[in-house]
């Protein structure tokens, strides 16, 4: 039976790949800064799909969080075949509005953590000729707005170089790019929904199931939904300085989790 290591796991895109995969009859090793909903989380899936879920308390904005999720991943004896980077955040304001130690965590957070954790999961994976890691980005990523798309932009660069680098290994490099998703993202960022047409929203769900039926054609960039295949085709042909000008009025709220 395979393993999946999934970060930031207990809720939005991260708990619907938890749900997903355990369903799926995966092994699951869950890392969230929350013990008790991590443990509640492990009990429901184990109890529903009678697979084992572990449990990792680590808070990826710390290097002592990053380090130990860095271990598990290097465990050769129990190896992680899937690894999914979802931990993120977003902030509040536009760029001079945010303290600048928030702004560093963004960047831990989105690109070092991802970074170290694709690298530990990587180098066994090489090994044994398999594996494969999802690295959740975002359509922010395509248009020019803060230091959130900036940083998802670098998971999406990130994720292609290592895939090209790989090739012809086993693993599988995927950035998933998803639009809005109902979660509990904006929520925590003290962020507003309203001005957001409903057609906008996807549902977690269908995000994976169409995530994972990507990663198995070997896709390298997955953006899941043909609404946002659309607006993403049109972001090719629109003039950068009024993509600026569009995304300006929206603050951060490009958060996909």
């Amino acid at each position: 039976m395979t393993t999946a290591l999934i970060t930031g796991a207990t809720a939005g895109i991260g708990a619907a790949f938890a749900r997903r995969l355990a369903a799926d009859g995966h092994n699951l090793v869950l890392v969230a800064r929350d013990t008790h909903r991590l443990r509640e989380q492990a009990t429901e899936l184990h109890d529903r799909h009678g697979i084992e879920a572990e449990v990792l308390t680590a808070d990826l904005s710390l290097d002592e969080g990053i380090a130990a999720v860095e271990a598990r991943l290097a465990d050769r004896r129990q190896a992680v075949d899937l690894l999914v980077n979802n931990a993120g955040f977003g902030n509040k304001g536009q760029f001079l509005d945010v303290s600048m130690a928030d702004e560093l965590t963004m960047l831990k957070v989105h690109c070092e953590a991802v970074l170290r954790l694709t690298s530990a999961a990587a180098a066994g994976m090489r090994e044994r000729g398999r594996g494969g890691v999802v690295n959740v980005a975002s359509v922010a990523a395509f248009v020019p707005r803060g230091t959130y798309g900036a940083s998802k932009a670098w998971v999406v660069q990130f994720t292609q170089g290592v895939a090209k680098d790989l090739a012809g290994s086993g693993v599988r490099m995927m950035a998933l790019c998803p639009g809005f998703v109902r979660t509990e993202f904006h929520q925590r960022a003290g962020m507003g929904t309203g001005s957001i047409p409903g057609w906008m929203w996807l549902d977690a769900d269908k995000l994976v199931a169409a995530a994972l039926a990507d990663l198995a054609r070997g896709k390298q960039v997955s953006v899941p939904d043909a609404r946002y295949k659309a607006l993403m085709g049109l972001v090719k042909v629109t003039p950068r300085g009024l993509l600026g000008g569009v995304t300006s009025k929206t603050g951060r709220k490009y958060g996909p989790r």
